[in-house]
């Protein structure tokens, strides 16, 4: 995602070549992000909206992610923030609403096999509420767990 028209063109090519080998796999969905900014995607949707005449009482959620360019993209159910970073540095931010984070000091040249699976265990471990509020009883008994 993002915009691969200002990349090297070699660069642009091995993109493409991945996505091309890539295009029927259905277990997984991996965003890597170059040269994207979430606050440029959302401008973007929205020019894109106010260009095909959409009315104020069209919009809601559903058709404004439907103008976002990961609109065929389900949104992250987890997040992995490398180099130790602990903010959003303007990704997916209409996107990552319910994501959960993970963030670990292991920069990404060398974030392994077995760092992501330390990150997939520690995802695991959570209790997903998608911006709901647990009850005190509830919250009480999964901490005891």
């Amino acid at each position: 995602m993002g915009r691969l028209d200002r990349l090297d063109p070699e660069i642009r090519n091995s993109i493409k070549h991945a996505l091309e080998l890539t295009k029927n796999n259905k277990g997984l969905t991996l965003s890597v992000a170059f040269d994207y900014g979430g606050r440029a995607e959302i401008l973007d949707a929205v020019r894109r909206m106010l260009a095909d005449r959409i009315s104020p009482d069209q919009l809601d959620e559903t058709l404004l992610q439907q103008y976002l360019s990961t609109a065929s993209t389900p949104d992250p159910d987890l997040i992995i923030r490398t180099g130790g970073e602990m903010r959003l540095s303007n990704f997916l931010l209409w996107q990552s609403a319910y994501a959960e984070y993970y963030s670990t000091p292991v920069f990404w040249p060398d974030f392994s096999k077995e760092e992501l699976q330390r990150a997939l265990i520690a995802y695991q471990q959570r209790q997903r509420r998608f911006g709901g509020v647990v009850p005190p009883a509830a919250a009480a008994q999964a901490a005891s767990q």
